[in-house]
């Protein structure tokens, strides 16, 4: 793998994270991430849409008119969405459940929408299937830190295993809607202090 390659592979893992770095996605990141399996299912679920998206829009970027970009990579990305939708539905009904509205709005998330228009519609497929591969990547060690992060502080669980027993006295802030953004500033924070951004 050349060095272009590996680097729109490993982008969007630290260098870009688009939860940490970007900030996109926040409507999914702070509403599902309640817990780390949801954390973890609506990151592979957004990776799984926006690999499909942008391998689609990357074979067709040559026919579509610029009049109707962005339309058309909405109707794309709704496309794949709906599959998705109906897989979940019927071979994971409790993660469905689980993640509920937030699984048909992948479609207008800015980051596989900003990912299609940045770089899918400018770039070969196999760059693109990279750069969606790390992007997803990113995207769900984020959402599963934080699931995790907030399912920990606020339920004294981890994936739904309870590892303090009846000694466990949680915040249930943490699970609660402020708790989302007090978690995610502090991971932020981290992120930020190991960038050496200042």
């Amino acid at each position: 793998m050349n060095k272009t390659s590996l680097d729109n592979l490993t982008r969007g893992i630290i260098r870009e994270n688009p939860i940490f770095v970007m900030l996109l996605g926040m409507c999914p990141t702070l509403g599902v991430t309640t817990s780390a399996i949801n954390g973890l299912g609506m990151g592979l679920a957004t990776m799984f849409v926006l690999m499909l998206s942008n391998i689609a829009i990357s074979s067709v970027k040559k026919i579509i008119p610029d009049i109707i970009r962005i339309p058309a990579f909405i109707v794309i990305i709704a496309s794949f969405v709906t599959m998705l939708e109906m897989i979940m539905q019927a071979y994971l009904p409790a993660l469905y459940s689980a993640l509920g509205i937030y699984i048909p709005l992948i479609v207008v998330n800015c980051i596989i929408l900003g990912r299609a228009e940045a770089f899918a519609s400018k770039n070969s497929i196999f760059q693109s299937l990279l750069d969606a591969i790390g992007m997803g990547i990113g995207f769900t060690l984020a959402l599963t830190l934080l699931g995790s992060l907030r399912e920990i502080l606020g339920n004294g669980s981890i994936f739904g295993f309870s590892f303090m027993g009846d000694i466990a006295n949680p915040i249930l802030l943490f699970i609660m809607p402020p708790g989302a953004f007090l978690a995610l500033a502090s991971i932020i924070i981290v992120v930020n202090k190991l960038r050496g951004v200042k």
